[in-house]
């Protein structure tokens, strides 16, 4: 096998899921994608106490699921869980997937994908060329705060400073779960009200999860805070029920049926959390180049030019 590129992926959840789609259909490799998934379904299943493990002792699980002398077969490793009572968790550790079949790919050139914690960071500190993770740690960590707000996956790039890190957006995947502003009757007279201008002359409380609070910063705007005051919710408090307390508060949702239980109506979708592909343009190579091409969609492939 000639040259592998590594990929980062993350290591569980649905943004490796959208990313075993996203190599399923362009890589035409459907069966091992559902190997993985269905393997980390099951895993969490257990995790959870959903249902009971056939093989109580997690080691011969992991053992039984992973081959390690075949890198094209599937392989995980343990997650360890400091939270009280949360078991160590098998997640997805690495596959590498040969192009030999997939048109317009380089000669013998194959991908392995490798399971990272945080995806992002391995591609600042240039260990990946290549990765997939969730946009908000890209606005966590590295957009540039602004009067005007961010609202769109495709004006990400041009927030970033090309002195703060190599890495930029180059396409997104589509899962998105919109971070939402949420109100309670009190605070905003109906749904339709609860938008960025709503906020233009509001002075009070914003309930937010405490990690959020840079990425709200960006999608709200600097213009829109003054006034307002950061709120978080206590260890262990349901985040819609902290919002309802405050009034007013920015939430990852999903259905909106939990924010409905606690009297909250659901407003503008702020921005979209969504699994994206990302480059780290420093470790560009020819190859690099023709496996992007090949992982790239369609969506904003016109309005995302990596370094530019």
């Amino acid at each position: 096998m000639g040259e592998t590129i590594p990929i980062a992926v993350p290591r569980k959840g649905r943004p490796l899921e959208s990313v075993l789609d996203r190599i399923a259909d362009r890589l035409g490799v459907p069966d091992l994608a559902d190997d993985i998934t269905s393997t980390l379904r099951h895993e969490k299943a257990l995790t959870k106490g959903s249902i009971e493990p056939d093989e109580e002792d997690v080691y011969h699980r992991l053992a039984d699921y992973s081959t390690v002398a075949d890198p094209t077969a599937p392989e995980y490793t343990l997650l360890r869980d400091d939270r009280a009572g949360k078991p160590r968790r098998i997640v997805f550790d690495s596959v590498t997937i040969s192009l030999s079949n997939v048109e317009g790919a380089p000669d013998d050139a194959a991908v392995q994908l490798v399971g990272r914690e945080e995806p992002f960071r391995a591609l600042r500190t240039h260990e990946f060329a290549l990765g997939f993770d969730s946009a908000d740690l890209v606005l966590e960590e590295v957009v540039e705060l602004r009067p005007e707000p961010l609202d769109r996956i495709a004006d990400v790039n041009a927030r970033i400073n090309p002195a703060d890190t190599d890495v930029q957006v180059v396409t997104g995947l589509g899962d998105t779960v919109y971070h939402t502003l949420l109100a309670t009757p009190e605070v905003a007279p109906s749904a339709e009200s609860i938008d960025r201008n709503f906020l233009e002359p509001y002075e009070g409380p914003l309930c937010i999860e405490p990690r959020y609070e840079r990425l709200v910063q960006a999608v709200l705007g600097t213009r829109l805070l003054d006034g307002i005051d950061f709120r978080y919710p206590d260890d262990g408090r349901e985040e819609e029920a902290a919002i309802a307390d405050a009034g007013l508060g920015v939430y990852l949702t999903v259905t909106g049926s939990t924010a409905r239980e606690h009297g909250l109506l659901l407003g503008e979708q702020l921005f979209p959390s969504e699994t994206v592909l990302l480059e780290n343009t420093a470790e560009t190579t020819d190859t690099v180049d023709h496996v992007r091409s090949l992982l790239n969609g369609p969506d904003l492939e016109t309005e995302l030019a990596v370094g530019q």
